[in-house]
C-alpha cells in the first residue's frame, strides 16, 4: 500500500511505470505496446458506450500513437516490416474513421487484430528465448 498524497502516490507510480519501461527488454517493451494499444482502445469502446465521446477520442488518440511509435521503430531492412508497416497504416487509418464515427464495432475490429498479433509476437519472443536456451534452432 502506498502512503502519502494522492500526488505523492501517483508520482511514485509513474516513477516505476517509467522504470519498468526504461529496463524492459525489446520483446517485452513490444507487448507493452501492444497491451497499452489494447487498453485504451477498451476504454474507448466503453466511453462511446458511455456517451463520452471526448474520453472516446482521448483514448483513440493514445491507441494511435501507440501505433505510430510501432510503425516508426520498425526495421526496414526486413521484408516482414513491410507488411507490419502497411498493417499499422491501416489500424491507424480505420482508427481515424471509428474515431469521426464513434464507432465501437470499427474499434473492437482493431482490437481484435492487435490482439492475435500480440499473441504472435509473444509466441515468436518465447520461441526466440527458448532457442536462445538450448544453443540455437535445431537443424538450422
Amino acid at each position: 500500500m502506498l502512503t502519502g498524497t494522492p500526488h505523492q502516490q501517483n508520482a511514485a507510480l509513474n516513477q516505476y511505470r517509467n522504470t519498468a519501461v526504461q529496463t524492459a527488454a525489446p520483446e517485452k517493451l513490444l507487448l507493452m505496446l501492444y497491451d497499452g494499444a489494447i487498453r485504451f482502445l477498451q476504454q474507448a469502446i466503453k466511453a462511446i458506450e458511455s456517451k463520452k465521446p471526448n474520453e472516446a477520442h482521448q483514448n483513440i488518440v493514445k491507441a494511435q500513437n501507440i501505433i505510430v511509435e510501432l510503425t516508426v521503430t520498425l526495421n526496414m531492412d526486413y521484408p516482414i516490416s513491410h507488411n507490419l508497416k502497411s498493417l499499422y497504416d491501416f489500424f491507424f487509418q480505420h482508427l481515424v474513421q471509428a474515431n469521426i464515427k464513434k464507432d465501437a464495432k470499427m474499434i473492437e475490429d482493431i482490437v481484435e487484430l492487435l490482439s492475435d498479433l500480440r499473441k504472435t509476437w509473444e509466441e515468436a519472443a518465447r520461441i526466440a528465448k527458448s532457442q536462445s536456451h538450448s544453443g540455437g534452432a535445431a537443424g538450422v
